[in-house]
């Protein structure tokens, strides 16, 4: 073993005496790299990771929870100017469930629990009064720390004292809220209009009006109704009012082309539309029997009383007697009766609570005129026609508007039915330019036609001028091959007639064989 040692020991020896410079500076980097590599991996695999514990604390309780992990040996790191607390990354589960256990952190806000533990036969209306309006404060900062941008607020809630005199009017009460935003953000007004509805809803008897809402760079966040402008509103008025008109018109004009045909009628239709919204609330009594305008009994009291009994003499008054005339002294004595009877019924009448929105728009009167285009021949249609359309027009009529308990007479409806026929300017315009368009792709057809006759006779007079200097050639192409020109390149500008003539038939025979044996056919016969 002490042999292999020393061998290797002479041969590290004779490496390095014998390496160059460069070959030593290349060993020693390569060791100083080596070393460098395993001292970080030493370092990251024995280095403590931290992990945020809590974040986004006050500065009281990032105090009591380093206070708490110092006792437990824990090492903690505070970073984010002290809202945020980082501890060994394996320890993050087990130090919130311990510190949770422990009521950490204690943010100083009153929650359900602290007012269940507050409760008992000591506690007085102020303390109660205290501790309830504590414990919307903190429900009602948790509820606004749950939209998105928002990391801290601070609520105030002020309650009306409540009076024990029944005339007294009921106070409101009143918020103040800070928000702090995330840095950069800022609330847009459907955010802001949010949080007013929840403010608002979360306390009793607070009005919008009551609430003030800012942050904490001092920037007020008021609340906004959504006003509509007038341009708006008389464009969507005027939008519904032609889509009113449009539909009647549609609905006429497809009952008139059954019976008219089509495109053979004009309708105008004119609507009167009120867009006054009105809500109201009626309590009306009413009797249950309207002919008897009674009524339902529901409880009946009758007492019947009767008295017997028998009256003595009475003396007359002393110092009263004859000397005044007319006077009876004293009343005879004797029985006496007397009846008495009484009725008392409680009648329950309808009472009848309604609470009515009208619909944002009324249709309150309607003009519909139309203008037909007789058959042709006639000037105007026949009476009985015109007075069918303007019968399904009054129809129509009577049954858009609104009915409002008053009959309306015959002549108020057909005031506003307008029926009208005569024949259509356009539609002589349109006969007499029937023919014109009927001529005009006629013309085109003779032009085209025209045009080809002339160009076939063209090619037939061309044809024929040349075919007996084709014949010629196709002659001498037979006769003689084809010069190549390759080998031949000074002859082929001398070619005679005799060869483009034979060189035309070589071509012939090729590539139109038919052709050729008719043209054989042809010389045969005529020799």
């Amino acid at each position: 073993m002490k042999e292999k040692a020393k061998q290797f020991k002479n041969q590290v020896q004779t490496f390095w005496t014998e390496s160059s410079t460069l070959r030593k500076s290349a060993v020693i980097s390569v060791v100083l790299l080596l070393l460098l590599a395993i001292a970080l991996a030493a370092a990251l695999l024995f280095r403590t990771n931290y992990a945020p514990l809590y974040s986004q604390l006050t500065l009281a309780e990032a105090g009591q929870i380093q206070e708490a992990l110092e006792q437990r040996g824990v090492a903690a790191r505070v970073s984010n100017d002290g809202t945020t607390i980082h501890v060994p990354e394996a320890d993050v589960d087990r130090l919130k469930v311990d510190l949770a256990a422990e009521g950490l952190p204690k943010s100083g806000s009153i929650d359900y629990a602290f007012f269940q533990n507050q409760m008992g036969f000591g506690m007085t209306d102020n303390e109660f009064t205290v501790i309830e309006r504590s414990l919307m404060q903190t429900e009602l900062a948790e509820l606004i720390r749950g939209v998105q941008g928002v990391e801290q607020a601070n609520v105030i809630i002020t309650l009306p004292e409540e009076s024990v005199w029944l005339n007294s009017g009921q106070e409101s009460s009143t918020a103040a809220v800070v928000l702090q935003l995330e840095p950069g953000y800022t609330l847009d007004s459907s955010q802001v209009k949010a949080l007013y509805h929840l403010i608002s809803k979360s306390v009793p008897n607070l009005p919008i009006e009551n609430i003030v809402l800012s942050d904490s760079q001092f920037n007020n966040y008021t609340y906004q109704e959504e006003e509509t402008s007038p341009a708006a509103s008389f464009q969507s008025q005027r939008e519904i009012k032609q889509e009113i008109e449009s539909d009647l018109k549609q609905t006429i004009n497809q009952l008139l082309s059954a019976v008219v045909g089509p495109e053979n009628a004009i309708v105008s239709v004119t609507a009167d539309i009120d867009f006054t919204q009105e809500q109201r609330t009626e309590d009306l009594v009413e009797p249950v029997d309207e002919e008897e305008v009674s009524g339902l009994a529901i409880s009946v009291e009758r007492i019947n009383e009767m008295y017997e009994g028998t009256t003595g003499n009475e003396e007359g008054v002393a110092g009263v007697g004859d000397e005044i005339p007319n006077y009876t002294g004293a009343a005879g004595g004797g029985d006496s009766e007397s009846e008495r009877t009484e009725e008392r019924i409680n009648y329950e009448v309808n009472r009848i609570h309604k609470e009515i929105i009208e619909s944002p728009y009324e249709i309150r009167d309607l003009g519909i005129q139309v203008m037909v285009n007789p058959p042709e021949g006639m000037q105007a249609l026949p009476p009985q026609q015109t007075a069918d359309i303007t019968a399904m027009l009054e129809t129509i009529i009577r049954t858009t508007l609104p009915d409002d308990g008053e009959e309306e007479g015959e002549q108020d409806v057909g005031d506003r039915v307008v029926v009208t026929s005569m024949p259509f300017a356009q539609t002589e315009t349109g006969e007499a330019e029937q023919p014109s368009s009927a001529t005009i792709p006629v013309w085109i057809y003779a032009v085209a036609a025209g045009l080809v006759l002339l160009i076939i006779i063209l090619a037939v007079l061309l044809y024929r001028k040349r075919e007996p200097a084709d014949l010629a050639e196709e002659q001498d192409e037979a006769a003689e091959p084809e010069p190549e020109q390759e080998d031949e390149p000074l002859m082929e500008t001398e070619e005679t007639e005799e060869s483009k003539q034979m060189r035309q038939l070589n071509r012939l025979a090729k590539e139109q064989p038919e052709d050729f044996s008719k043209l054989l056919r042809t010389w045969l016969s005529d020799e």
